[in-house]
């Protein structure tokens, strides 16, 4: 005979739910109340912002927006918070939303567990700024040629920015890139002070730039001369090495006196490319593009591309002079995204 184990046994338990009774639901709410905010710096899981109405406000990242590379809010975003956004001393609001970017600057991991993963840097910039000295570091072209990358990959119009004229002729490097059409700022130290000031300040004025450098290339004495007050640290360049020491440790968005915003990002030694592809690289050049619809399929474009359009087009005369110089540069920084800068 069965034995009753109803619920008014007294040696059966039952469990609360701590959770009440309600349905689980995978509406989540709309925050259309949220205050939009432009993200300027992060700092251990502590995000701070301006609000549209100019208020500085410390955030953190709402749990529903998720984790992983792919929910990651930085430097540059567009985003809505809400709860305290008064700005007062210890509080913190919610980031909830992320708006769409107008673009996004990456770099992937090259080596190690994470190898080919890409994380996101700086979203809706309108222009990269590549500084390097010409001399005391000596520039190094191949990275250069990765920043190029990219800016393109991004959606991001490139600008090089040359420091320390005054120690070398910007002229020889200058050539590298003639085909390219990269403008190119040409600053240089002389009697304390930078001569080609006023036309970096010309350049960025009312624009979001982010400038990248390798570090010991003046790119912080650069932004302090840009930002007064930015106090962002110097370094200087290790005699034996010949490389800088890192100064800046995180991106920071700096408004600029002209109108605009400045983002100085920690200087860089290698800029993982793995997440380009030479399809993703080629729609930057818009009169390659064009000629390369005629490639067979898979092509890579590459020097050593069997049937590759592009080779026909310089071979029977069509590109002329000054296409061949392209379709060099180019493959120049093609061969750029698979090598290790020097």
């Amino acid at each position: 005979m069965a034995r009753d184990t109803g619920t008014d046994d007294s040696r059966v338990r039952i469990r609360p739910n701590p959770k009440g009774n309600r349905p689980r639901t995978k509406k989540r709410p709309a925050f259309d109340d949220a205050v939009g905010a432009l993200v300027l710096g992060v700092d251990r899981g502590r995000y701070h912002l301006l609000t549209d109405e100019g208020v500085p406000v410390i955030g953190m990242k709402a749990r529903e927006l998720g984790r992983g590379s792919r929910s990651a809010v930085v430097v540059g975003d567009r985003v809505g918070v809400v709860g305290d956004v008064s700005g007062a001393k210890d509080t913190l609001a919610r980031i909830v939303r992320v708006e769409e970017r107008t673009s996004a600057l990456r770099r992937s991991a090259e080596d190690g567990e994470t190898a080919g993963v890409e994380r996101v840097i700086v979203a809706n910039a309108d222009q990269l700024v590549i500084v390097t000295a010409l001399a005391d570091p000596e520039p190094r072209p191949r990275m250069v040629d990765r920043c190029l990358v990219a800016a393109y990959d991004a959606g991001m119009e490139p600008v090089l920015c040359l420091t320390k004229a005054d120690l070398a002729d910007p002229a020889p490097f200058l050539s590298l890139y003639e085909a390219l059409e990269v403008p190119a700022l040409v600053t240089s130290f002389v009697d304390d002070e930078i001569r080609g000031l006023d036309a970096v300040r010309e350049r960025l004025a009312g624009r979001t730039s982010v400038l990248i450098g390798h570090s010991g290339v003046g790119k912080s004495t650069l932004v302090n001369a840009l930002v007064p007050g930015a106090g962002r640290a110097t370094g200087i360049v290790n005699v034996v090495t010949g490389r800088g020491r890192h100064t800046s440790s995180s991106a920071v968005a700096l408004p600029l006196p002209g109108g605009g915003w400045a983002i100085d990002t920690p200087g860089v030694r290698s800029f993982g490319l793995s997440h380009v592809s030479p399809d993703g690289l080629l729609a930057a050049f818009d009169d390659l593009h064009a000629i390369a619809q005629d490639c067979p399929r898979g092509c890579t474009h590459a020097a050593d591309a069997p049937d590759c359009a592009l080779d026909e087009w310089v071979a029977d005369g069509r590109a002329g002079a000054a296409g061949e110089a392209r379709l060099a540069s180019f493959r120049r920084l093609l061969a750029a995204k698979t090598e290790a800068a020097d």
